[in-house]
């Protein structure tokens, strides 16, 4: 009978302890890591694109490392290398320089962690799963129609980035429309770093060696604020047509208070959106497209208005 009693207690126990293991120890659902490098965050459009991630990536329950390379190379690499050591399942890039990102890139496919490229492209596309970008070559044009349309003959000016591929492409659709025409003449081309800082001096200097400049492209909204800043010091900003490419609240304001002619809009979170969607599709074992290109669209005095309400 005392047998009995304990047998019957030991199977109680087990009934208790046993099965309630089994339901405590459901496998949760793990999250998933992803990391971005960015040239720069001190631009409306890369915070933009940023959120453009954090909008799928949030949604999934998983969770994103947002880091800035503060348009330094070596800084990059070693938040990329970092990003790796940290395993993440995605690494998306928007290169500071379109070939020099190459080890990193390397560096991911040698750890099987596949790489987006926002934005910039990278010279190495066969180490990448896809480029996400907008049409930079279209957004030059645009820029140059734009101009054309509002100045000829004119003397020209361009601020260029010569490592990043974006901003070369934007020049690249630029010339491609502007050398058409004998009237429009290009005397000067300068480099800048893509910040309204840098471009600040770098106008002035401009101006100053090539007073007759009437028509200016800049590579992207910030480089086109430092132009505008030093052309109104210098008390010449009336005579100057500036284009730019980006399509920020700035330079839209700058636009409807006649301080730039135009800006070729980009839409970065549809971007970020895009590119995060992509990761997603991979890591499901669907196919990606391996070059998504993202609508661009010309803003103007006469549509300023209804693109800075969005």
């Amino acid at each position: 009978m005392k047998t009995n009693i304990l047998l019957t207690g030991i199977i109680a126990l087990c009934l208790l302890t046993s099965c309630g293991e089994k339901e405590s120890q459901e496998p949760e659902a793990k999250e998933r890591l992803f990391g971005v490098s960015f040239q720069t965050m001190n631009n409306p459009f890369f915070v933009d694109l940023n959120e453009g991630l954090k909008d799928i990536i949030d949604a999934r329950g998983d969770r994103l490392i947002t880091l800035d390379a503060q348009w330094d190379s070596l800084r990059q690499k070693n938040d990329i290398s970092d990003l790796i050591l940290r395993g993440a399942s995605v690494i998306f890039i928007n290169p500071v320089n379109w070939e020099g990102v190459k080890g990193s890139l390397l560096q991911a496919k040698q750890k099987g962690i596949p790489c987006i490229v926002v934005d910039a492209p990278v010279k190495d596309k066969d180490l990448i799963l896809s480029t996400v970008a907008s049409d930079n070559i279209e957004a030059g044009r645009m820029a140059a129609r734009a101009l054309i349309e509002a100045r000829k003959p004119a003397k020209v000016g361009i601020l260029e980035q010569s490592i990043n591929k974006a901003c070369i492409d934007r020049v690249v659709g630029f010339r491609e429309v502007i050398e058409q025409y004998p009237e429009m003449e290009i005397v000067d081309v300068q480099e800048v770093k893509g910040t309204t800082e840098s471009s600040r001096p770098v106008m002035r200097d401009m101006i100053g060696r090539h007073p007759e400049i009437n028509v200016l492209f800049a590579i992207n909204d910030p480089t086109a604020l430092g132009a505008i800043s030093a052309l109104e010091s210098a008390g010449k900003l009336q005579d100057v047509l500036i284009a730019a490419v980006d399509g920020s609240a700035e330079a839209i304001t700058a636009i409807k208070n006649g301080k730039m002619l135009s800006t070729s809009a980009q839409f970065p979170r549809e971007i970020g959106q895009a590119a995060a969607q992509a990761a997603y599709d991979h890591l499901e074992g669907k196919s990606v497209e391996k070059d998504v290109k993202v609508r661009v669209e010309l803003i103007t005095a006469k549509n300023a208005d209804s693109l800075l309400a969005h």
